[in-house]
Formats: C-alpha cells, structure tokens, sequence
C-alpha cells in the first residue's frame, strides 16, 4: 500500500476505535464497569479516576460494586456518581458502594439505539472527511505535477476502497451495539 493512502488510513482506523470506545461506555441493561471510566474523585485534591482509588467489581448482572481502597473516599465517590451521567442512585454499606442497574425500559432503549446511530453517523462523517482531504491533498499534488495522472487516479480510487471498508465497519459496529441495546 502506498505510503501516502497509510496515513489516512490510519486516522480512519482512529475514528472507528474512538466510535467503539464511546459504544462501551453506553449501557445495555447489564452492568458494566466502563459506564465508570470517565468518573473522576477529588482524591487529595486531584481528580483522580475511580478505578485508580478502589475496587470495581461486577458480582451480579446487574449490579456493579465498588469498594474504596480507604473509607473516608466513600462519599466523595458517591457524590461522583450522582454527578455523572450514568442516572443510577448508588447505597453504600460503609465498607462499599453498591450501583444497582434497573431494567432499561423500552423508551429508554429506543433513546440508546438513537444515539448510538447518532455516533455512528458522527463516525461516518469523520471518515468522509478524511477521505476528503486525502483527495484534496492528492489534487495538489497532481496540480504541482509532484505524481502523474494515472497516480492521481489511482490514489483517489485506493483511499475511496479505503472509505468505503471503514463506513461498513462503522455500520456493522452500530449494527451490534443497536441490537445489544434493543435485547431485552
């Protein structure tokens, strides 16, 4: 492969790791301990992320529990969750912190499946915007006669296979994250 085609492929390989990265912090109905890993503790006065300051386990389905390595972090930790996102009210035992998944109702599912398109379209873009500038970097290229036609041609047609490999895998990843959502 050309080395000029590498270099956007490579950031369209970037842009579908980011997609699958943000798809595993969105929820399914079972308990899964990334929903955490943008969670930050003021731990000694710097913020530090949970899974850095206690125990994170999944003892149940539905059930993530969480025990600090020192029990004065307790609340702090509970005052991260109810600031975050993840809409879950967490109980804790003095020893440990327990966040309990309720069934994903079939509205809030359809919100999910939505959004999860909605990243994928997101991703979708990105890499159209890198084929873009590789065709607009090749023109100038061919403009300042620094390749030819035919490596112009050739160059436009290799980072278009290029595009459309990453949108399918961009489909097929909003695919299975869309059909884990919607399984009851």
């Amino acid at each position: 492969m050309d080395e000029r085609i590498k270099t956007y492929e490579s950031k369209m390989k970037k842009t579908l790791e980011s997609l699958e990265k943000e798809y595993v912090s969105i929820r399914a109905g079972r308990a899964n301990p990334h929903v955490l890993d943008k969670l930050m503790v003021d731990y000694y006065g710097a913020p530090t992320p949970i899974q850095q300051v206690g125990n994170i386990s999944v003892p149940e389905a539905r059930m993530i529990v969480i025990q600090p390595w020192e029990s004065k972090l307790i609340k702090d930790i509970e005052k991260a969750i109810l600031a975050s996102d993840i809409g879950i009210t967490p109980t804790n035992d003095g020893k440990s912190i327990r966040l309990v998944f309720p069934e994903l109702t079939e509205e809030r599912r359809k919100e999910l499946a939505k959004d999860v398109k909605k990243k994928g379209e997101a991703a979708k873009v990105a890499v159209r915007n890198i084929r873009r500038d590789g065709n607009d970097a090749f023109k100038k290229m061919n403009k300042a006669k620094e390749i030819s036609e035919d490596d112009y041609a050739n160059l436009e047609e290799a980072i278009q296979k290029l595009t459309d490999k990453y949108i399918a895998e961009v489909d097929k990843a909003v695919e299975t994250k869309t059909k884990e959502v919607l399984t009851v």
